[in-house]
């Protein structure tokens, strides 16, 4: 009996946590598949252009993530617009209503590459011209020897 109930055990624990455990960390395939479109929708910066945008007032470095996220570690000179409120937030930085500037250079980067694909093509269906991408991944950034700058 206690070898029935211990077997019982087993598979309850089995059929309730399998499949959070099979699907930690992944998200629905429609999400996959919007980054995908999204990524191909956007031009995309080499590392090299990225590193030297750095140094260049003209182009803005804008991370697309989280505000704590920004504040743990960001590139020098980045600014923050996190990826949620970039189509609102946007347009008091490019001078909206006055002098509006769709053609101002922007690199966008986040943790691994999704969000700055969806806020590259969100700008540019907004009609940015200037709105790259980057396959920045903070995690190789700073095992390649780049420093972040934390807040």
């Amino acid at each position: 009996m206690k070898l029935y109930k211990l077997s019982q055990r087993i598979v309850l624990l089995v059929v309730f946590t399998l499949p959070f455990a099979v699907f930690a960390g992944k998200y629905p395939q429609v999400v996959m598949d919007a980054v995908a479109a999204a990524k191909k929708a956007t031009p995309v910066v080499t590392l090299q252009q990225f590193k030297a945008a750095i140094d260049d007032s003209t182009i803005w470095i804008v991370d697309v993530r989280e505000p704590d996220e920004f504040a743990a570690g960001h590139v020098r000179s980045a600014i923050n617009i996190p990826r949620g409120v970039i189509e609102f937030k946007i347009w008091k930085k490019v001078g909206y209503p006055n002098k509006t500037n769709t053609d101002q250079k922007m690199y966008l980067y986040c943790k691994s590459g999704g969000r700055c694909a969806l806020a590259a093509k969100s700008l540019r269906d907004l009609g940015f011209t200037e709105v790259y991408r980057s396959d920045l991944n903070i995690k190789k950034w700073v095992e390649a020897g780049n420093v972040l700058i934390k807040e």
